[in-house]
């Protein structure tokens, strides 16, 4: 899919396990059920994370992209 029509973006470059998952929950924390945040990290560890956050959150990935040494993610809040 790629570049998704998104609410909010994150940008988590050069933050290292755990910080790209704490920004993230944190983010998603604000927004509106059905609103859409865009996160691009380059830990290799935040493709494990936030991929296990989300199934654990009922939290939807509507795409991800590894994009070199980047990981993009959007993720849709649901209720």
């Amino acid at each position: 899919m790629g570049d998704i029509k998104h609410d909010e973006e994150l940008d988590t470059r050069g933050l290292y396990c755990p910080e790209p998952l704490f920004e993230t929950r944190n983010l998603m924390e604000t927004l509106e059920v059905g609103k859409i945040l865009k996160v691009i990290a380059d830990d290799p560890a935040a493709d494990e994370d936030l991929h296990r956050w989300a199934k654990r959150t009922n939290t939807e990935i509507l795409d991800f992209i590894k994009d070199g040494d980047e990981l993009i993610f959007y993720f849709r809040k649901k209720e």
